[in-house]
């Protein structure tokens, strides 16, 4: 259902122009507008919902423009339309899908990863060090997302049984390599 223009979702949209060397700064701004869950509405043009987080985001992607000898637009907006509220919405739930379907996947592969150490009695301290840091690598990502996602685009409980189902398996594995190495 569209919004009305008295409930409308406000936008932030940063329109950033950077020298084209080195490329180390767009790379740089390009990363910071995704890690804020930015998307991208056309050529070097991004949209964010207005919230509480987007201020402090924008002024670091501000700092990081500046310091570039760039420039760049920050502007206010809403759509003119209802339409267009509907649009942008379904611009930034679909990239948002998009993440927590990865994750998901890696989540899938962790596990699977975990249930081969087991399989192949791969017990060692390397090992479980290796998968202790991919599991702690998806608990910042789910952090992250969590935060990105702004409108639930994704169930929420859905995606913790999924970390949890990673933590659940990597300390099944902890316990198997601390009895084969002597530690319990």
């Amino acid at each position: 259902m569209a919004k009305t223009t008295d409930d409308a979702q406000r936008w932030t949209v940063v329109i950033p122009r950077l020298p084209s060397e080195p490329s180390r700064y767009r790379v740089a701004v390009w990363r910071e507008l995704r890690r804020a869950g930015a998307i991208q509405l056309g050529q070097g043009t991004w949209a964010l919902p207005d919230a509480s987080t987007t201020a402090d985001e924008i002024a670091k992607i501000v700092s990081l423009i500046d310091g570039s000898d760039g420039e760049v637009l920050v502007l206010d907006a809403s759509g003119s339309a209802g339409t267009d509220q509907h649009r942008l919405r379904e611009l930034f739930d679909g990239a948002r899908r998009a993440e927590w379907t990865e994750f998901s996947s890696e989540c899938d592969k962790a596990v699977a990863e975990l249930r081969r150490e087991i399989d192949h009695q791969k017990f060692t301290l390397a090992e479980l060090d290796e998968e202790e840091q991919n599991v702690d690598r998806l608990r910042r990502w789910h952090r992250e997302l969590t935060v990105r996602d702004r409108f639930g685009a994704a169930d929420a409980a859905d995606m913790q049984t999924r970390l949890d189902q990673c933590a659940a398996e990597l300390a099944h594995f902890t316990e198997l390599v601390y009895t084969a190495v002597g530690l319990n």
